[in-house]
């Protein structure tokens, strides 16, 4: 999508591999970032050829942290208003349809930390380096990093990285759940497409009802999400169904046609 400062893509067969290319301010976020993503999303949301997304930086940062040149003047009615500007994006890569892997080649800090959290999947190189460093600034996060870290590595790990500002190896975030794989620097980007095609080779509709109910889950209690799983587990079976084929395909030993 050439029509864009930072973000440069490359469809793959049905994979989206989007490259955030700012390496001379390690890739830190700001209003054109913003802009360029949520135009992106609202292209690739409309898309049915695309299955899986890869989402990665260009030189030694994923993302650094947001641009304080651009936040630094801003009165307090402004900065809640970025904070929830960078929380809407997050939140509409996160509502995506399709999974979204983030390849995290270098630093995670700040909002490229909450950026991560809001793929689905995250996969690191060795020398990735993460950390939620806002309050060295005397800054709280702005992009739902209090309320997504808790989610995925609990209550007193998520302190502990809030409030002490600590910066953790991989090998750490992999012990605390915040990332799913450790990959070498060179084969980062390999792997991470191997994995998005294993994804995209499922059923699309059961993948795209996975990943709801699976976050669902995050935000109704046990019962509601067990109707609604049901639900959606019903809605695969019949004819001309995907769920019929991939039934039809492993009694008849075959690949399904998706």
């Amino acid at each position: 999508m050439s029509d864009f400062k930072i973000l440069t893509t490359e469809i793959r067969k049905s994979i989206a591999v989007v490259f955030i290319n700012r390496p001379e301010a390690l890739n830190a976020l700001n209003t054109v970032f913003f802009d360029e993503m949520d135009a992106l999303i609202t292209r690739l949301a409309k898309d049915q050829s695309i299955r899986v997304m890869i989402l990665t930086g260009e030189g030694k940062a994923f993302v650094a942290g947001a641009d304080i040149s651009e936040m630094v003047n801003k009165n307090a009615e402004e900065g809640s208003a970025f904070g929830r500007r960078g929380q809407h994006t997050f939140r509409s890569l996160e509502l995506l349809p399709f999974l979204v892997i983030a390849a995290i080649n270098g630093f995670a800090l700040g909002g490229g930390l909450e950026l991560a959290m809001a793929c689905d999947i995250r996969i690191a190189s060795a020398k990735a380096k993460f950390g939620q460093p806002e309050v060295n600034l005397g800054l709280t996060p702005g992009f739902a990093g209090t309320q997504r870290l808790p989610r995925l590595v609990g209550l007193g790990n998520a302190l502990l990285l809030l409030t002490s500002a600590e910066m953790i190896d991989a090998s750490t975030a992999l012990r605390m759940g915040l990332i799913q794989q450790i990959i070498e620097p060179e084969h980062l980007l390999d792997e991470a497409f191997k994995l998005a095609e294993t994804i995209a080779s499922k059923g699309p509709q059961a993948v795209r009802k996975v990943k709801l109910l699976t976050r669902k889950a995050l935000e109704t209690d046990l019962e509601t999400g067990s109707e609604l799983e049901s639900d959606h587990f019903g809605s695969l079976f019949g004819e001309n169904t995907e769920g019929h084929e991939g039934m039809k395909a492993f009694l008849e030993k075959r690949k399904p046609n998706w």
